[in-house]
């Protein structure tokens, strides 16, 4: 039998999620709903999810802090999608930066949810198409720095874990999966976000700038992260694939 893919809607406004779980159960998804964390926490533990639809703005628990708990939880390669009334563009980025795959400003058509929806869940399944991680090993390494796939960790050379969040996870892990090949902004925004890049959106910019800040990349003279003036950048340092620490 084929898989329904389950999409779990979180929003304290009932009407939108009557209107969601109608509009995507008639476009093939199952749908569960959840007025607010509460209700999310019992969704997932008691059915297996596909990806979360997570308003940000909600009284109690918002979508930042809930999507920064599923992160760090047992749910953390759940795919999430944010839902967001503000316009504000660092409201969109912190969103990403907590965890979020994706995001879409209030009011959205329900077409777009859906192709959001299934642009993520596509991107999520999709294997990295230039290196294959295999069981016998799961860290990428590169310079100093090994990257555990399993875990979510950064890791120095002392085996010491750096904090990521997870969308300088996928960036990073973007980087690592096309060495030394020139990506542009609206790629990297597609490849990490799922969406073409939006007029004058320098959140890729901005991650950037983090993640070389956890590599301890000087901005000024980068040796892993190296702008390219006009194209966007290039990851300059060459990836291989390690065997775990025992």
């Amino acid at each position: 039998m084929d898989h329904v893919d389950h999409i779990l809607v979180v929003d304290d406004d009932r009407e939108i999620r009557d209107l969601l779980s109608a509009y995507l159960k008639k476009n093939g998804l199952r749908v569960t709903v959840a007025a607010d964390g509460r209700q999310m926490r019992s969704a997932l533990d008691a059915n297996s999810v596909d990806l979360i639809v997570l308003d940000l703005m909600m009284p109690g628990d918002d979508g930042l802090v809930l999507c920064r708990e599923l992160r760090a939880g047992k749910h953390k390669a759940t795919p999430v999608l944010m839902l967001t009334a503000r316009s504000d563009e660092m409201d969109r980025i912190v969103g990403l930066e907590m965890g979020a795959d994706d995001y879409l400003a209030k009011p959205f058509a329900a077409r777009e949810l859906l192709a959001r929806i299934k642009a993520v869940l596509r991107r999520a399944r999709m294997l990295p198409p230039n290196l294959q991680i295999t069981e016998a090993g799961q860290l990428l390494a590169f310079g100093k720095w090994r990257l555990d796939t399993t875990q979510r960790h950064l890791l120095n050379g002392d085996g010491v874990a750096v904090a990521l969040s997870g969308a300088e996870y996928r960036l990073l892990r973007v980087f690592l999966d096309h060495p030394q090949r020139v990506l542009s902004r609206d790629q990297l925004l597609n490849l990490t976000q799922g969406r073409e890049a939006e007029l004058f959106d320098r959140s890729i910019d901005l991650l950037v700038s983090r993640l070389r800040q956890r590599l301890d990349d000087d901005a000024r003279e980068p040796v892993y992260i190296k702008t390219v003036r006009s194209e966007g950048y290039v990851f300059a340092m060459r990836v291989e694939i390690s065997e775990p620490y025992s």
